[in-house]
This record gives C-alpha cells, sequence and structure tokens, in this order.
C-alpha cells in the first residue's frame, strides 16, 4: 500500500477509458491528482481521486477515500504484467458477473472496503476502530514491515541500549521465529527421504504466516507475536465453497490451510524452509527448491515424473501444486503438496493437474494412466476426500478419530456431522471436545450446539481464544441453573471476549446478528431487536437479519410483526429462499396452512441445495390433504439428496399411508444403510 504518486501509480492515467457491463469509465489527471470517473453507490458516474495504490504485481488496485473514514477498493484495476503477457491493460475483477450499486459486492460496499477487508494484512499494527457509523482507522506503518512479524521494534531497542554485558542472550524482539536455526534436512541413505535433523515443537513461524495467508476472520485485534493464529482469527475450515472435497483449492484461501493438511506440514516443514521472508522470492528456482530435501536420482527422472526431461510437465509444481487463478490474472498454487489423483475426478468430480494440462483429454484417460505407470492407484498422505465429498455418518465419525489426518479435515468432518448428528455420533463429537488440535475442539464445541450445550463447559477455560468463543457461543441461552457451578465464572470471561469479537465486527451486519443472539438468550429481548435493527441499517437485504427479527418476534407473539418484515423483505428479494421458508413457517404456525404452500414452494424451487425447504413444504402438502403432491415433492427432494434423513423418513411414513408397502420398503433400506453407514 502507497499514496498515489506518479513513482507508485502503474495504471494508464492519460485519459484511458473502460466498459463493463455498460458502465463507462475513465481513468484520467487533474491537477497533478489520479482521477476514477466510474459510477458510485447511487449507480450514477462520478470522479474519484486516488488515495492509494494497492500491490503492484502481477496486478494493482487503487484505493478511493470516502466519507465516514471509509477506504473503498475500486473493482477496476491495471493489469501490470508485460503487454507480450497480456497485461497493461484495465480490466474488471468481477469479468463475468453483474455488478451494480444495489450489490454487496459494488466497489462502493462493504465487501470491497479497505478498512474490513485489506488493512489487517497489508499494513501494520491496525486498528480498524469502528464507532457505529465511521472509521478511524489508523496503523503504525502503511506497509508490512518487520515489526508486522517480529513485535515491537522498541524492544529491541531498549536490548540494544543495555550494556553488553548485561544484554541477554536474544535479540530483544517479541518473538524469535527459530524452528529452524541449526536444523537441517538429511536423506535416508536406504529410502532417500528426506527427515529433519529434530522434531519441530513449535509452529510459531507458520502460525505468524497464517495471520495473513490464511482463509480467515478477526476475533482479537490487540495480538501478542508468538501467540496462536487461532487467539487472534478464526481459521476457514474445508467448506464445500472455498475448497474441494479432497482438500484441494476452489475459492480464494490462500496457503495456510491447503499447507496444513500437507505430508510437508505433518514432517515438519516449515514457510521459511522454501520461502525467503524478507523478499518475495524462493530459496531456489525451479527444481531446485525441491531438491534441496529430495533426492534428484529418485525424482528428477522420467522413472518418477513420466515426461519428457525438461518438459514443464516434468517439473515437480505441475503435478504437486497445481496453480489456479485469482482476480482474473493472479495464479496461486496448492500448498497441499499432494499426489495427483484423477481417479477421484472421476469419482467426486475434482481437479486434477493431468487434465489441467491434457484439457483435451478426460479424467478416466489420467486416472487409466496413472494407474498403469504404478500398476496400482496412488493414495497419497490425505485419505479424507471420500468421507467429506459423500459421507456417512461412520465415515465421517471415523475420520474425526483418524489422528493421522490433517486436523482441518477432522474439523471438517465433524462440521459435516452437525448437519446430521445422531446418538451414534454424539460420544464421537464429545471425545473431540478433548483434542489436541484447536481446530478439533472448536468444530466439536460448535457441532454441540444443540443437542448438548453444557458438554462444551470445560472449554470456556480453553488455553486458546477462538475456542473458548466457540464454547461461549454454543452455551448461550442455556439457563443459568444448568451451568455447572465451576463453570459460571469462566461463562461469563468467555461470553465477554465473545460478545468483543462480534463488536470488533461491528461494521459488517452479521455480528449484529450474532449480539442479537447473544442479546435473546440472555432475555435481553429490547437488546435483540436493536441489534437486528442495526444490522439492517447496515444492509437492509440482509437475509439472516430479518429472518431473526422475524422469528423474534414470533417469540414475543408478534407474529404480526413478522410477517411484515418478512413481506417487506420478500418485495426486494421474491426468489430469496430463506426469506421465503421463514414465511411459509409463520403461516404454519398461525395455521394458514394454505396461505403457506406458496412460500413453502418459492423456497423449495429456489432453494434446491437445501432439502430441509422440500421436505417440509412435502409435510404442508400432505397436511393439507395433498398426499400425491407430497410424494412427488419428496421425490424430487431425494432425487438431489438420496440420503435425506428426514425425506426417506417422510417417504416411508406416507408410502406406508398410501397403501404402498413395496415402496415404503424400498426407502426403509436405504434409511437403515445410511444409519449402518452404508451408501
Amino acid at each position: 500500500m502507497q499514496p498515489a504518486t506518479s513513482q507508485t501509480v502503474l495504471g494508464d492515467f492519460s485519459d484511458a477509458s473502460f466498459v463493463h457491463d455498460g458502465v463507462a469509465s475513465r481513468m484520467f489527471r487533474r491537477d497533478g491528482k489520479y482521477i476514477v470517473r466510474t459510477d458510485g453507490p447511487d449507480g450514477a458516474l462520478h470522479d474519484y481521486e486516488v488515495s492509494y495504490t494497492f500491490g503492484v504485481a502481477p496486478l494493482q488496485q487503487y484505493v478511493v477515500s470516502f466519507p465516514q473514514g471509509r477506504f473503498q477498493a475500486l473493482e477496476i484495476a491495471w493489469d501490470s504484467r508485460p503487454k507480450s503477457a497480456g497485461g497493461q491493460r484495465w480490466f474488471h475483477l468481477y469479468p463475468d458477473e453483474h455488478i451494480d450499486h444495489r450489490d454487496p459486492l459494488h466497489w462502493t460496499g462493504v465487501t470491497e472496503r479497505w478498512n474490513y477487508m485489506c488493512a489487517d494484512c497489508h499494513s501494520t499494527n491496525v486498528r480498524k476502530s469502528w464507532s457505529g457509523d465511521r472509521y478511524a482507522t489508523s496503523f503504525s506503518e502503511m506497509s508490512v514491515s518487520c515489526e508486522a512479524c517480529h513485535g515491537p521494534g522498541s524492544q529491541h531497542v531498549a536490548w540494544a541500549s543495555e550494556p553488553e554485558a548485561t544484554r541477554g542472550s536474544d535479540d530483544g524482539l517479541a518473538i524469535a521465529l527459530d524452528e529452524r536455526d541449526g536444523v537441517t534436512w538429511n536423506r535416508d541413505p536406504a529410502t532417500h527421504q528426506p527427515a529433519r535433523s529434530r522434531p519441530r515443537t513449535s509452529r510459531r513461524e507458520i502460525e505468524m504466516c497464517a495471520r495473513c495467508h490464511a482463509r480467515r476472520g478477526l476475533i482479537h485485534e490487540d495480538s501478542v507475536h508468538g501467540q496462536p493464529v487461532d487467539d487472534d482469527y478464526q481459521v476457514a475450515l474445508l467448506d464445500d465453497d472455498l475448497y474441494y472435497p479432497d482438500g484441494q483449492i476452489k475459492n480464494e484461501v490462500y496457503e495456510y490451510g491447503s499447507f496444513v493438511q500437507s505430508r510437508m506440514f505433518a514432517a515438519g516443514v516449515t514457510c521459511s524452509d522454501c520461502h525467503d521472508p524478507h523478499r518475495p522470492s524462493l530459496r531456489d528456482a525451479g527444481d531446485g527448491l525441491c531438491l534441496r530435501c529430495h533426492a534428484p536420482e529418485q525424482y528428477l527422472t522420467p522413472k518418477h515424473h513420466f515426461h519428457r526431461e525438461d518438459s514443464a510437465g516434468a517439473r515437480c509444481v505441475a503435478c504437486h501444486m497445481p496453480a489456479a487463478t485469482y482476480m482474473v490474472v493472479d495464479p496461486r498454487r496448492d500448498h497441499s503438496l499432494r499426489v495427483p489423483r484423477p481417479d477421484l475426478s472421476v469419482t467426486l468430480g475434482v481437479p486434477n493437474p493431468c487434465t489441467q494440462c491434457h484439457a483435451d483429454r478426460s479424467a478416466a484417460w489420467a486416472a487409466s494412466t496413472v494407474q498403469a505407470w504404478y500398476g496400482h492407484v496412488p493414495s497419497g498422505f490425505q485419505q479424507f476426500a471420500d468421507a467429506l465429498a459423500k459421507g456417512s455418518d461412520h465415515q465421517l465419525a471415523a475420520l474425526v478419530a483418524d489422528l493421522r489426518q490433517p486436523a482441518i479435515a477432522r474439523a471438517s468432518a465433524i462440521a459435516r456431522l452437525e448437519r446430521v448428528l445422531t446418538p451414534e455420533v454424539v460420544p464421537v463429537i464429545r471425545d473431540a471436545l478433548r483434542d489436541v488440535e484447536p481446530l478439533v475442539r472448536r468444530a466439536a464445541a460448535h457441532a454441540l450446539a444443540g443437542v448438548d450445550p453444557v458438554a462444551v463447559a470445560a472449554l470456556l477455560a480453553d488455553p486458546v481464544r477462538v475456542v473458548r468463543i466457540e464454547a461461549a457461543r454454543t452455551m448461550t441461552g442455556v439457563p443459568p441453573d444448568l451451568v455447572p457451578p465451576s463453570s459460571r465464572v469462566p461463562l461469563a470471561q468467555a461470553t465477554a471476549e465473545l460478545i468483543a469479537a462480534e463488536e470488533l465486527a461491528g461494521d459488517r451486519p452479521e455480528a449484529h446478528v450474532a449480539l442479537a443472539t447473544i442479546d435473546a438468550g440472555q432475555q435481553a429481548f429490547d437488546r435483540a431487536e436493536a441489534e437486528l435493527r442495526r444490522a439492517l441499517a447496515l444492509d437492509p437485504a440482509f437475509t439472516p437479519a430479518v429472518v431473526n427479527l422475524a422469528d423474534l418476534y414470533r417469540s414475543l407473539g408478534r407474529d404480526a410483526a413478522g410477517e411484515s418484515v418478512l413481506r417487506d423483505a420478500l418485495v426486494r428479494t421474491p426468489d430469496d429462499a430463506a426469506l421465503s421458508y421463514a414465511l411459509g413457517l409463520l403461516f404454519v404456525r398461525a395455521h394458514r396452512l394454505d396461505e403457506a404452500l406458496e412460500p413453502l414452494r418459492t423456497a423449495a424451487r429456489h432453494g434446491a441445495d437445501n432439502p430441509r425447504y422440500g421436505y417440509v413444504y412435502a409435510v404442508a402438502l400432505h397436511d393439507a390433504h395433498k398426499a400425491s403432491d407430497a410424494l412427488r415433492e419428496l421425490d424430487t427432494v431425494l432425487r438431489d439428496h438420496p440420503y435425506d434423513r428426514d425425506s426417506l423418513s417422510a417417504m416411508v411414513a406416507f408410502q406406508r399411508e398410501a397403501g404402498r408397502p413395496r415402496e415404503a420398503l424400498r426407502y426403509a433400506d436405504r434409511l437403515d444403510a445410511l444409519s449402518a453407514g452404508v451408501r
């Protein structure tokens, strides 16, 4: 991040024009300032002065100052690659999407706000300082400095100022990233496999890098250098919208979530084994980087890579670190360092590096070719793809208990089990509350919210902040007489941390929804309503705030107010499945079944990825004496979600009621197989 000057601005501001989605933008200079004329928050064209540049290569973004201390990042960016590589042009960061001024992704909205999205990683010692209607964001240094990783330089100055005879043995820095000091990687003479000269006993360096190189959310601003990343951030799990089920990168997730899946991480590799942390370069070029540890006679040969020597396919990264392109022009390599598995492309639809290069060939061809090379299907280190993709309760529970698999995959299995908690898997999740890995404990605490919230009480005093916060969230609303006496003080302390984390994100509507949930759990209904109103003031179209406000009114016996809120929201977004579902349920509770059918049908059609919507619509049809329609709806749901428990149970009951015992038995067998862990 740098002030916009003639030395820092790379883009063409010589009255250049760029048209995207019907908006004609113009980039020019006026009185020495860099100006972009483009669509503003009202949809009209306005002139905006560029305050800062953001990035250098392969693209550069531009940041504009707005009222209330907001800084917004333009979605029109400059491709700074050479012209021969397709660069030296203006382009849009969302080229295939229609984004107007009403869209949350518009450059003037909160999603493109520097204060929330960018500053924490791109400046040093950032304080967001949101006061409810404005920012007073500050930083110690505009860009990333030594102190961003090593802590306050004042401590080093104080150390250097002491007489040499009385100085300590360290250098006074807040954190010593010394996991590699004195460490060598040596190859076993028999197997040629590399091993650390001594085990890695700390993750300080990796977790310092993770503070910016992870997909995560900020929960605590006053960080202490050297403490776990989970004390200040909530790291994303292998969610379906972020990762493929085998853990390969899908959305923009950076490197940490991939790397902690890898055999390299498990073996003790740190980031600086490969990367020079003080300059944007690797420790060696090309395959030379890998061959610092791995034996060339074993790996730098067609017997291993099965490609012509010196070809692109023979490079280590081509197979083990395939790249995905983000922000249109920025390729980033997957750091899970996995064995290529085109067989999983056949069975699960995940990508593979073979057909990324051989785009004219099929995954089946690649799978058979790899099997022919080795005489078997290489399995690799990561063994969780099937479970996370379509695993039964039994498979997911087995993954949770498998300590050989990466913690992030085991935590992700718990998150999937949360959708179908059965008596058989609840003990597995309870056991996970005592897991050595914070990610696993956090996931377990979250999963037990609906079935056994008191079981997480011991985690209220967990050594890691994100786990304490999740335990407090889970215990929100637990009646005071059910809280163990020894847990009451830790609950109050952890709840205070939870509230502080949500208030830190108070510029986002979801934080106010979370605060409203806490208030409602404490019977503070007026405060809960006020928080939900704050969420809607930030984003009037934020569906969770609307649904929660309507549900709050229901709990207070004010269904008429809830209906009004839902109807108003549906005028803005008539196809929103969650809003339609909430309105349909409101009518069901009010015994207005005929009115419930239409919004429930809308929810089922526009929310087909959520089997609950179709199931509830089918039950409503059945209750409205439309048995044939109910069976057809369940059949539709089960085509897309063949193992949805509720829909299977309803199908068994409805088929039996319709006098079709054979059909009922067919679905009952599927339900039994699901319970037994067989698919």
